[in-house]
């Protein structure tokens, strides 16, 4: 029996998910995802908003599986001078 899970390659969130109020350099923020996910560790990916528009780069610090969710910790490594869609 295999373990459904999905390979995400950005890190899309909404408000509710853990999406941060405020982005600064150096910042650390926790979120939640529904379902299994897999995410590259300590490799920079997208920080995306509900909108699709990406505001800047963070870097996966730490990644659990409970309860049909993932939950992350991430880390803010890079700040767009403006904002861009990636749909």
């Amino acid at each position: 029996m295999g373990m459904p899970c999905e390979f995400n390659a950005i890190l899309k969130l909404t408000a509710a998910q853990g999406y941060p109020g405020q982005l600064s350099l150096g910042q650390s923020f926790q979120a939640r995802k529904s379902g299994y996910r897999l995410f590259v560790m300590d490799v920079p990916l997208q920080l995306v908003d509900s909108h699709w528009q990406a505001w800047a780069d963070v870097t996966i610090r730490e990644l659990r599986w409970c309860g049909g969710e993932t939950l992350v910790r991430a880390e803010v490594v890079r700040l767009y001078d403006r904002p861009f869609c990636v749909k």
